[in-house]
């Protein structure tokens, strides 16, 4: 039995595994609308942490964060009006951790956490793809979230109103361990 129950735990240990997260691979992107208008922003640097079942690629844990100077939206000028707007000098940064993951009745894989943006915590549900290549692990999901669920106003210039609702996508990449 001592035999037996040594060998499940071996198992056990030998299928968890750790995606060493590859930064040249990976993103965090933002999908934003105005009347008129749509763009994209890029986290240039991001910090993300992933660990799970390299058989079933079942997350187990899961992070990112993230300093808000680092967006980028190929505009200078946006980029520092949407810094104003997170209130960035107050709470440079964000970030999401998972606490809970579940597949539904046709397979899709989901997480669940709170997001925290300018200082507020809401809790999201993310539907996310893991696939593995070799050794190499990748983990995508995408999300719509409204930013004034976490405090942040409409921004109304003119005639032109930011939709709050953004898209929020990522993928991350890297060999697991």
């Amino acid at each position: 039995m001592k035999t037996l129950l040594s060998l499940i735990a071996m198992t056990t240990m030998a299928s968890a595994g750790t995606m060493k997260i590859d930064a040249s691979k990976s993103w965090l992107k933002i999908d934003c609308k105005a009347t008129g208008h749509s763009w994209s922003a890029q986290l240039k640097k991001f910090s993300a942490s992933v660990s799970g079942d390299d058989s079933t690629l079942t997350p187990k844990a899961a992070q990112m964060s993230w300093n808000f100077s680092d967006l980028d939206s190929n505009e200078a000028d946006r980029d520092k009006k949407m810094l104003d707007w997170l209130n960035s000098t107050k709470t440079p940064g964000g970030s999401w951790k998972m606490t809970g993951q579940w597949k539904d009745g046709t397979g899709q894989q989901y997480v669940k956490g709170p997001l925290t943006i300018a200082g507020v915590s809401k809790e999201i549900t993310i539907p996310v793809t893991a696939k593995k290549d070799g050794k190499n692990v990748s983990l995508d999901g995408e999300v719509w979230i409204d930013t004034t669920d976490h405090g942040l106003p409409i921004i109304k210039m003119l005639v032109m109103t930011v939709n709050p609702k953004v898209k929020i996508k990522f993928h991350l990449e890297g060999p697991s361990n």
